[in-house]
């Protein structure tokens, strides 16, 4: 027998659960049982529905921080300047060497991770293969 669900509360739910609420919170939330929250959660395409959900949230918050991020980056160098007090400098130069490491090894990661997705597909040329030929 296929499912029947409410599409407004199971957006609501979706939401709710999306954003880490535990079952109970999300049945009193959407006015739900928590047993047709539980079932709701068996449902493998449901599940998979929050995931999505997750992720898009994820990359929009991503986005978001990316698009503010020059502003970041201008605001610790203003406080990087003499007028600030050298505590507040240290902990602007500490930052801003912390945060390029950490976003320079991302940027790494990402062209490796890209370069292997374009290895990995059907067709691809093998780039290992041109080497172990020339040995």
């Amino acid at each position: 027998m296929a499912k029947k669900y409410h599409k407004k509360s199971d957006d609501a739910l979706l939401l709710a659960l999306a954003c880490g609420a535990s079952v109970e919170t999300a049945a009193r939330q959407c006015k739900l049982s928590q047993r047709t929250v539980y079932r709701r959660l068996e449902d493998a395409a449901f599940c998979s529905r929050i995931h999505a959900l997750r992720a898009d949230m994820v990359r929009r918050t991503a986005g978001t921080m990316t698009a503010a991020g020059t502003d970041s980056v201008r605001t610790l160098l203003e406080l990087q300047k003499a007028p600030s007090p050298p505590a507040v400098r240290l902990g602007a130069a500490r930052a801003i060497l912390e945060i390029g490491v950490k976003l320079r090894e991302t940027a790494e990661l990402e062209a490796r991770i890209t370069a292997l997705e374009q290895a990995s597909e059907p067709g691809a040329p093998n780039p290992h293969a041109a080497r172990s030929r020339r040995r």
